[in-house]
């Protein structure tokens, strides 16, 4: 199982803080085409993906029992 975190507008589209997946291994462009076909208006193309506590680029693996998080861009001044 991958644990996976939404935060922000993401938590809001979703409707949930988090969800668990079975569908380990797969790669963080994987989990975001999941993301965006589940929950239209996603924004794959601009959340980064932290996997572990850390950045991951769009062709790492994911492996059961990581945890992942989605990222949306902040902004502000």
């Amino acid at each position: 199982m991958i644990t996976v975190h939404y935060f922000a507008r993401l938590r809001e589209l979703t409707g949930k803080d988090e969800e668990s997946l079975d569908r380990a291994p797969l790669t963080v462009e994987d989990l975001l085409n999941w993301a965006e076909a589940t929950y239209p208006g996603f924004g794959k193309e601009t959340i980064h993906v932290a996997v572990n506590e850390e950045y991951a680029l769009k062709d790492d693996v994911i492996q059961a029992g990581d945890i992942c998080a989605f990222i949306p861009p902040v902004s502000g001044g």
